[in-house]
């Protein structure tokens, strides 16, 4: 993925490679003499309050599925070390924010419609409750007649 290429996730999510902002920094974890040296995991932000590829509606819903990710100014900051080289991590962290996008520009499912039980349905749910009270009555003491 070049670094020029707009990121086209639906008709109203575009991401622009303006829009995103790049930090190397240390990657955690085992790794030897090599982590401490080398900055090869990816902070990626992208100012998902102010995008202009976002529509109001995916705006809306990928600040939300963000949650923990996404800032009070509505900047969206994902870290990505998982590899061992930058343009490894850079490519995880860049299809890890399309695929947040893409889950935020879902439509959304359509209405539940309510149903009700048949009257079938009704009487016998009741007959088999009044046969479940009659065996629990005659459970009780045997009167001497």
């Amino acid at each position: 993925m070049n670094a020029d290429d707009k990121i086209i996730i639906a008709d109203d999510a575009v991401i622009h490679p303006d829009d995103l902002h790049e930090d190397f920094i240390r990657s955690s974890g085992p790794g030897g003499q090599n982590v401490n040296k080398v900055a090869t995991a990816v902070q990626l932000r992208f100012d998902a309050a102010n995008a202009p590829g976002l529509s109001e509606r995916v705006r809306a819903r990928t600040i939300k599925l963000a949650g923990q990710r996404a800032t009070k100014d509505g900047v969206i900051v994902i870290e990505a070390g998982r590899f061992r080289t930058q343009e490894q991590n850079r490519a995880d962290a860049r299809a890890r924010l399309a695929e947040l996008i893409a889950r935020a520009a879902e439509p959304p499912p359509p209405p539940r419609k309510k149903t009700r039980p048949s009257k079938g349905a009704v009487e016998r749910r009741l007959k088999s409750k009044a046969g479940r009270g009659t065996i629990k009555k005659l459970r009780g003491r045997v009167d001497d007649d």
